[in-house]
């Protein structure tokens, strides 16, 4: 698990890939400190695993779905990527649940200034991760804990403090870029709650229709 607080930015510094499967090596220094072999990293809110230690760096294998549904098929030598280890038991929970699990990807279609914010405008380029983004909910941008300004019929904004944008990927990204989406976890357990009963099964349809609903729920005082 990750909290969505980016550690440093470490540089993609080889690529080596076969059809839809990838190796990369990541320049690293900070959290080099502790990492080992088998240790969790979140690379662009993406969860690897590091498979090597290298001086500076570390290597770690990029799966076929994992490159198919996510922004780092685009790496290249010197790309630039958020980094985060897991977070330890006694660490601070300063962000949001993360999981590293990417649920899509998104395209900057504005980026704007608000006095000393800076404005992103985010388009999900498969809609049907939009149901998951509430205005005011957490949302994971390129593995960084953010909270959703605003939402339209098609879109939602982030509002970014100059500290995030000048120590993360953010820095590099442009209007028409993709990035790394994943929504908060939690709205999407009670999403599923609400539309699958106990038996229920998403994949083939079988099973009843839970129950539980939004009118239940505010007739027991959820409100």
């Amino acid at each position: 698990m990750f909290t969505g607080l980016i550690e440093e930015v470490g540089r993609i510094r080889s690529v080596g890939r076969k059809g839809e499967a990838m190796v990369l090596g990541i320049s690293a220094k900070r959290i080099m400190d502790d990492l080992k072999i088998g240790d969790s990293v979140a690379v662009n809110g993406v969860c690897l695993t590091a498979t090597s230690i290298e001086t500076g760096g570390f290597l770690a294998d990029v799966m076929p779905e994992t490159f198919r549904h996510t922004t780092l098929r685009h790496l290249g030598s010197g790309s630039p990527v958020n980094l985060e280890r897991a977070m330890s038991a006694k660490g601070r929970f300063g962000g949001h649940i993360v999981q590293g699990h990417v649920d899509g990807t998104g395209k900057i279609t504005a980026i704007t200034r608000d006095q000393n914010a800076v404005v992103f405008e985010i388009t999900p380029v498969n809609s049907d991760v939009f149901r998951f983004i509430i205005p005011k909910g957490s949302i994971t941008i390129e593995g960084i804990s953010l909270t959703v300004v605003d939402t339209t019929a098609s879109s939602f904004t982030v509002s970014i403090i100059p500290h995030t944008l000048g120590e993360t990927v953010l820095a590099h990204r442009n209007t028409g870029d993709i990035v790394n989406l994943e929504c908060d976890i939690l709205g999407k357990y009670v999403n599923h709650l609400l539309h699958y009963g106990q038996g229920a099964s998403p994949a083939d349809g079988t099973g009843e229709t839970s129950k539980l609903s939004f009118e239940f729920l505010s007739s027991h005082g959820f409100n």
